[in-house]
């Protein structure tokens, strides 16, 4: 199966900064999207650094006989130990820190994933739209122990609130599996600025309905911006023949 693939950055109509970062590898084997926070130019020191450190890590183990897995979970470790790192070289930015998503097609039929934080990866089949990665908030954890309900948890104060982050020396949970692709399907990795804006169904009717990933992800930032286009906007449009 073949990949082609197109991504796409936005600072929005609001943040002055964009402190989003993604890295797609010339040859489409690998993908990372990374939202920063933190003052000082913080947030978007953490999301080049995570997505720089984690891009270098796979990249020197690609050919190595390391599982899949080890190599994005060691990426992430090392992502999150150059973010502390940092921290104490520049004190002015001790409160920065990052999501990262990575799809990595290392077994082409069956790519693996690694998430932290609430940075998001999509496969569209058909007309069904899936979010793979779980959000790494407290809203999310509010759901699925049944304390919040799915419709309360779009609009909650709290929404933002990250259980997890890279930057962090408590770092506990890199969710990492592996999903299945299909020929016809699309993978949509993306910030929170765009899931912020746009619900499930008018992000599958762009990806359905606009076949050039390079239009596909020029529509969904626009669509976003059309709404309020308050955060910074980061999508990567992957598709799958």
């Amino acid at each position: 199966m073949k990949r082609y693939f197109a991504g796409m950055t936005d600072t929005g109509n609001v943040r002055n900064v964009n402190q989003d970062a993604y890295y797609i590898d010339p040859d489409g084997r690998f993908f990372i999207v990374a939202d920063g926070m933190g003052g000082h130019a913080g947030g978007q020191e953490a999301s080049l650094i995570a997505t720089k450190t984690i891009k270098e890590h796979i990249l020197e183990h690609w050919d190595s006989s390391e599982a899949s897995q080890t190599i994005l979970k060691n990426a992430f470790v090392a992502a999150n130990k150059a973010l502390l790192e940092d921290q104490q070289q520049h004190p002015e930015r001790s409160d920065m820190g990052t999501t990262a998503v990575v799809a990595l097609f290392r077994d082409p039929d069956s790519p693996w994933f690694a998430n932290v934080g609430d940075s998001r990866l999509y496969r569209l089949r058909g007309h069904q739209l899936e979010q793979i990665t779980e959000d790494q908030t407290w809203v999310a954890q509010a759901v699925k122990s049944s304390r919040l309900k799915q419709d309360e948890a779009r609009t909650h104060p709290w929404r933002h609130v990250l259980s997890q982050c890279l930057g962090r020396e408590d770092l506990s949970e890199i969710e990492i599996d592996q999903m299945d692709v299909q020929s016809g399907d699309r993978l949509l990795l993306c910030s929170d600025g765009l899931t912020e804006e746009l619900s499930d169904g008018v992000i599958a009717s762009n990806l359905k309905s606009i076949r050039a990933c390079d239009t596909a992800a020029t529509a969904l930032i626009k669509a976003a911006k059309d709404r309020e286009g308050k955060d910074n906007i980061t999508v990567i449009v992957v598709a799958i023949d």
